[in-house]
């Protein structure tokens, strides 16, 4: 036998163990960059497209808070600007982007405090209604 037809399946014994290190190796890289997805960037995105959400339906009369902690009402809305009454007689012009976040009026916060009591009402009444669909068998 000749040492060229010996380097030959060397090569080709050494190269089937190198795929399995080369697979051990890049496993944990994919499975770090999954992780991120998950609990990194994809979070963010939906926040920020919550974020773009409220910030496109801002009108006249929200009751809003901007980033630097000024309370105020949108006395009127531009393309790119909302004028915020903060007192009587004082307005205030703001980016939409510096708005933070709309308050809640008494009706919006009544209408989410009964649906969740109705959805809890519900899953309570599914639980129970399980074990007597069980022992009807």
């Amino acid at each position: 036998m000749s040492f060229v037809s010996l380097l030959q399946a060397a090569g080709t014994a050494g190269s089937a163990s190198t795929t399995g290190a080369l697979t051990g190796t890049l496993l944990p890289f994919l499975l770090i960059i999954v992780i991120f997805y998950f609990f990194l960037i994809r979070p963010q995105n939906k926040k920020q497209k919550e974020t773009e959400k409220m910030l496109a339906a801002l009108k006249k009369g929200d009751k809003v808070i901007t980033i630097g902690g000024i309370h105020g009402t949108i006395s009127s809305v531009k393309e790119k600007t909302v004028i915020v009454k903060v007192d009587e007689n004082t307005k205030l012009e703001f980016n939409r982007s510096a708005i933070s976040s709309v308050e809640k009026t008494d009706a919006e916060k009544a209408a989410e405090a009964e649906a969740k009591a109705s959805k809890k009402s519900k899953k309570s009444s599914e639980t129970a209604e399980a074990p007597a669909a069980t022992e009807e068998k």
